[in-house]
């Protein structure tokens, strides 16, 4: 841990803050904080910047709700910027948004840019119009049987392929098996931030655990 005293301020005493989704990655907007809103974001574990337009402290959620919970602050190597990792009650932007970078500059149309966050709204976005000629509005139109009769075969088709071996063809089947799995989710109305909310307390769990038997 470093001291706030070995952070480098600017000229106007201000330092930049990334602020990002502790459970996404996500990025979720750029502010600022001083020695003053830092150290309150630390004690209150919630954040807190100096607003430049208002020249006054700022507590993120403070009108609106979305009240961010800080999980960890850190510096650069050159210590003039922060990351805060967040767990975030509502959307980050004050447009509404989850985030306030939503605006393409540029796009590289030959890279890949699958996450399951994106597949996730995509999904949700079948769910909503259910176009034509997709397996996707299919699954949706038949319901929650089907879709869990989907998951079933999957998961069988999972084993076998494991079963005997075949990484090239378990790799393929559990591609298929989460694709359905998520069709599930988004019909529950399950998303992606539960699961990793999940498998977070069962990570400090294990941990936990571990770190009980390496003193016994």
């Amino acid at each position: 841990m470093i001291d706030i005293s070995e952070l480098r301020f600017d000229e106007k005493g201000l330092i930049p803050a990334i602020v990002v989704d502790a459970w996404s990655r996500k990025v979720l907007t750029l502010a600022y904080m001083n020695e003053e809103s830092l150290k309150i974001s630390m004690e209150e574990k919630r954040t807190c910047f100096w607003s430049r337009s208002r020249q006054e402290l700022w507590r993120k959620g403070e009108t609106s709700g979305n009240v961010q919970h800080i999980v960890s602050i850190t510096a650069d190597c050159d210590r003039d910027a922060l990351i805060v990792l967040v767990d975030k009650e509502g959307p980050a932007c004050h447009l509404g948004t989850d985030s306030c970078f939503n605006d393409p500059v540029y796009m590289n149309e030959g890279a890949e840019d699958f996450t399951f966050d994106g597949l996730y709204e995509l999904l949700e976005d079948r769910k909503e119009k259910l176009p034509e000629n997709s397996y996707t509005t299919y699954l949706f139109r038949k319901g929650l049987d089907k879709i869990l009769k989907k998951v079933g075969e999957e998961s069988t088709e999972v084993i076998i392929a494991g079963k005997a071996e075949d990484k090239a063809e378990t790799i393929y089947e559990i591609a298929d098996l989460a694709y359905h799995v998520m069709v599930l989710m988004t019909e529950m109305g399950i998303t992606p931030d539960d699961i990793r909310k999940e498998l977070s307390k069962r990570h400090v769990i294990d941990t936990k655990i571990k770190q009980e038997k390496m003193t016994e």
